[in-house]
C-alpha cells in the first residue's frame, strides 16, 4: 500500500474559516473555544471526501445548502485548495470553487494538477474546469478534452473523469475514503451495545455498530492487533482479563468482557460509557482497514484522565498508518500532546478563525516550567481554554 497524506490545506469562505492557511501533519489535534471553527475544519474535510465520492449534493443538502456555509458578509463562494504528497510521485494540488444560486450551486473552478519538477511553470493538468468547460486529460489524445458523457453539474469532475491514472485515482480515494468519527452514542439500546452479525469488518463503524465483529475480526486474522487491543485494555482496567465473543444466534455474537472479580462476564449492554468508548476507541486506532484521513471530534468524552495518556500513544502510533486530525477541548488530553501535534485555533479582532501550530511559538523557555496545557490556559498558545 503507498503510504501518502494532504500536507496542505488552503479554505476560504467556510463559516469562520474566511481565510485559512496551514500545513498538514500525520498528526493534527485542534484545540481551541467553542465556536473557534474546529468542528467547520472537520467539515471541510467531510465536504471534500463527499466530493470525491461523487455525493457533494447529498451532503450540502444534508448541512442546509451551500449558501448557509459561506462566510456571512464576507464570501461569495467557498474555494479550498488541498495538496497531496505521497511515496511515489510528485504532490497534486486540487483547486476548487463553488457559488450558490438560487437552487443549488455551480462549479467555478476546479483543477488537479501535478508539478513535474522543480520548475514554476512545469506542471501537468489531470482536471481543467471552468465555469462549466469541462476538460480532463484523455491518454489516448495526450490532451486536455472535454466528457462524451453526460457530466453532472452538481458533482465534481474528479468524481467522474475516468479513472485512468494511478496518480490522480489514487488522490481520489485518498480523499474519499476519509471517515470522520463523531462522539460515540452509548444509549441503552445504541448500535454499539447490541448483538452484532458476525462478518469481515476493517473498522468498528461511526456508531460502533461493527466494533463486536471488528474485534472478532481481528483475533481470527491479526493476532497481534488483537492483542495490542487486549494489552490496553489491562493497562487502562487492571481488572481485566480477555474478550470472548459468544454466539447469540445463528449468524450473530455479542462481546462479553471477563473481569476477575466476577465469575460471570459483562456483555456490552452493561459497560459504562466510558469503557465503551475507550474500547471504540482503541478498536478504532488498531484497525486494519484504517483510511487515508481519519477525524475524531471530541475523542475525550467520558474518558479518565488517566486514560487521556494512553489515548495519546494511541493517536501518535495510528498516525504512521492514517493521517489524524482530532478536535478536543480537554486541556488534560493536551498535557500529553507534543507542540508539534497541536493547532491553536481563535476568533480574530475581525471574527475570523486563527490557525497556529504550537510549535511555530517560542515555547522553549515556557516549556522548561509549565506543561502544555497550563501554557494553554495561561493563553500562550492563543486558542482560548
Amino acid at each position: 500500500m503507498i503510504k501518502c497524506h494532504f500536507n496542505h490545506i488552503r479554505i476560504a469562505g467556510f463559516r469562520r474559516l474566511r481565510n485559512v492557511d496551514i500545513d498538514m501533519r500525520p498528526l493534527c489535534v485542534l484545540i481551541g473555544a467553542n465556536g473557534v471553527g474546529k468542528t467547520s475544519f472537520l467539515d471541510v474535510m467531510a465536504l471534500l471526501a463527499a466530493s470525491a465520492e461523487g455525493k457533494l449534493n447529498a451532503f450540502v443538502t444534508e448541512m442546509g445548502g451551500l449558501s448557509t456555509m459561506i462566510t456571512y458578509d464576507y464570501a461569495q463562494s467557498l474555494d479550498i485548495s488541498i495538496s497531496m504528497q505521497a511515496e511515489e510521485f510528485k504532490p497534486l494540488v486540487y483547486d476548487f470553487s463553488i457559488t450558490p444560486t438560487r437552487l443549488a450551486y455551480t462549479f467555478k473552478r476546479e483543477i488537479l494538477t501535478q508539478r513535474q519538477n522543480a520548475r514554476v511553470n512545469d506542471q501537468f493538468n489531470h482536471i481543467d474546469s471552468t465555469n462549466g468547460d469541462i476538460k480532463y486529460y484523455e491518454l489516448g489524445t495526450k490532451k486536455l478534452v472535454r466528457p462524451n458523457w453526460e457530466h453532472n453539474p452538481l458533482e465534481s469532475s474528479l468524481s467522474q473523469v475516468p479513472k485512468m491514472f494511478k496518480d490522480p485515482e489514487l488522490f481520489r480515494r485518498a480523499l474519499s475514503s476519509s471517515i470522520y468519527y463523531h462522539i460515540l452514542d452509548v444509549a441503552p439500546r445504541s448500535p454499539v451495545r447490541l448483538p452484532q452479525t458476525m462478518r469481515p469488518a476493517g473498522l468498528p463503524g461511526q456508531d460502533g455498530e461493527d466494533m463486536v465483529t471488528c474485534l472478532y475480526y481481528l483475533r481470527e486474522t491479526e493476532r497481534d492487533r488483537f492483542d495490542a487491543v487486549e494489552d490496553t485494555l489491562k493497562a487502562a482496567f487492571p481488572a481485566f482479563e480477555r474478550l470472548d465473543f459468544p454466539p447469540v444466534a445463528a449468524g450473530t455474537i455479542t462481546m462479553a468482557w471477563k473481569d476477575r472479580h466476577f465469575s460471570r462476564p459483562m456483555y456490552a449492554h452493561q459497560l459504562s460509557e466510558g469503557t465503551l468508548r475507550f474500547l471504540w476507541l482503541v478498536t478504532l486506532l488498531q484497525s486494519p482497514q484504517l483510511p487515508a484521513v481519519t477525524m475524531i471530534d471530541e475523542p475525550e468524552v467520558s474518558l479518565h484522565p488517566d486514560m487521556l495518556r494512553m489515548l495519546a500513544g494511541l493517536l501518535r502510533e495510528a498516525s504512521d498508518r492514517t493521517q489524524l486530525i482530532v478536535a478536543t477541548h480537554s486541556d488534560r488530553f493536551v498535557r500529553f500532546l507534543q507542540p508539534s501535534e497541536l493547532i491553536a485555533m481563535d476568533i480574530s479582532d475581525e471574527g475570523n478563525a486563527t490557525m497556529t501550530w504550537a510549535d511555530s511559538l517560542d515555547l522553549e523557555k515556557w516549556m522548561a516550567e509549565y506543561s502544555l496545557d497550563e501554557l494553554w490556559q495561561m493563553g500562550r498558545l492563543g486558542g482560548r481554554s
